[in-house]
């Protein structure tokens, strides 16, 4: 039997979970901000902090997912009260790999060598700005409920892919013009790819989003832009 204590309880874990993902969501866009800094300035010492934070996005994720566990032990929620547990574990997942690709970045900072052309820089930064934004506007709309808001981060991948298609090939031109730029583009193609990647993931919270307000799976095909190029080059 439900007791109003019991509802109570229930509320209090949800509450908590829904805490822990958004301190988790805040240090994950810290996470990308700084990495892309420390790329655009050469700051070894910031892409250390980045490689060594995310030690932090790891623990909130392990934590969140004892308090799943727990919840759904002396609780044992049904229909939309288990997808709201569920819900909290798969977005957790998701920002923890975004941690893993921001602490990539930070990794290939000190390797890009003195060749440091600021237009591709800045297409890399255009990409995590959009990706960051995107990354906001699904958490906003995992925060608020918003189905509306979550489709529109849903239907904005594709916009992702293409920039980093044409960073791409602008990266294989440099490269094809002085072999000695191959060292700097081959690590900032990485890097565009793990921005890339974390667009994925936003699409991936998009998705929760559209679970926990229908109770199913989205069923229409992910909007992808042509990644061919990129497919070929740093595999999938």
């Amino acid at each position: 039997m439900v007791t109003e204590h019991t509802m109570k309880a229930f509320d209090a874990d949800l509450q908590d979970l829904a805490r822990m993902v958004a301190e988790m969501g805040g240090f994950a866009e810290q996470q990308i901000n700084d990495a892309v800094d420390a790329l655009d300035r050469r700051d070894a010492l910031l892409a250390q902090q980045v490689i060594a934070s995310d030690a932090r996005i790891d623990t909130l994720q392990r934590e969140i997912e004892e308090k799943v566990i727990l919840t759904i032990a002396r609780r044992q929620p049904m229909a939309v009260d288990l997808r709201e547990v569920v819900s909290a574990l798969r977005v957790a997942n998701d920002l923890e790999r975004i941690g893993d690709l921001a602490k990539n970045i930070g990794k290939r900072v000190e390797l890009t060598g003195d060749f440091h052309p600021v237009k591709l820089i800045r297409g890399v930064e255009h990409m995590a700005a959009l990706v960051l934004a995107q990354l906001k506007e699904v958490l906003d709309a995992y925060s608020a409920h918003d189905l509306d808001k979550a489709l529109a981060v849903w239907r904005g991948d594709e916009e992702v892919d293409a920039l980093c298609t044409s960073l791409f090939r602008e990266l294989i031109t440099y490269m094809m013009e002085d072999p000695r730029n191959i060292t700097f583009c081959i690590h900032l193609m990485f890097c565009a790819k793990n921005i890339e990647r974390m667009g994925d993931h936003a699409t991936n919270i998009a998705e929760t989003v559209h679970f926990l307000i229908e109770g199913r799976a989205i069923t229409d095909q992910r909007p992808k832009g042509d990644t061919t190029t990129i497919a070929a080059l740093v595999g999938n």
